[in-house]
């Protein structure tokens, strides 16, 4: 089997279904966090090994840290009920990853939420300043008119 032909896909997808399956309903250990989430499954062209990135959606760093930690004295549970709900010829070996592009992503939106909200500061007082600059504008024009008035 070649790698990322339809086969190994069809893998790929059915493993990860059945991992995020048995991890989101299964593992009962408590440092597994509720928010768990199997993002990618790559399960090796010869079926001996598959690469299991975990993402936590938190924001606290230990929460992921405790999930792998629960996760890997999980890992027989998670190979014998993989074996059972996924029939392939060899049960891969599993091996997490923890994968933190949800949480970077979550951190960057946050970053620009930041500065979109610092532009529309800046922008509103900007606004301010030329609102005031044309009533200054305004009154001087009054002034030189009056002085003219009074000139005449």
């Amino acid at each position: 089997m070649k790698k990322g032909s339809l086969k190994n896909t069809r893998i790929n997808s059915e493993v990860t279904k059945a991992l995020a399956t048995v991890i989101s309903l299964e593992v009962k250990d408590p440092r597994v966090h509720p928010m768990t989430s199997v993002t990618a499954c790559e399960v090796t062209t010869d079926l001996r090994q598959c690469f299991v990135h975990i993402s936590v959606l938190s924001n606290k760093e230990n929460d992921l840290k405790k999930t792998m930690e629960g996760l890997e004295k999980a890992k027989p549970f998670l190979r014998k009920r993989l074996a059972e709900i996924v029939n392939l010829r060899n049960t891969p070996e599993i091996k997490l990853i923890a994968d933190r592009d949800i949480a970077y992503g979550m951190h960057m939106s946050e970053l620009i939420e930041a500065v979109s909200a610092h532009d529309r500061e800046v922008e509103a007082m900007r606004e301010a300043d030329e609102a005031e600059a044309e009533d200054m504008e305004a009154l001087d024009e009054e002034r030189l008119e009056e002085d003219g008035e009074n000139e005449n």
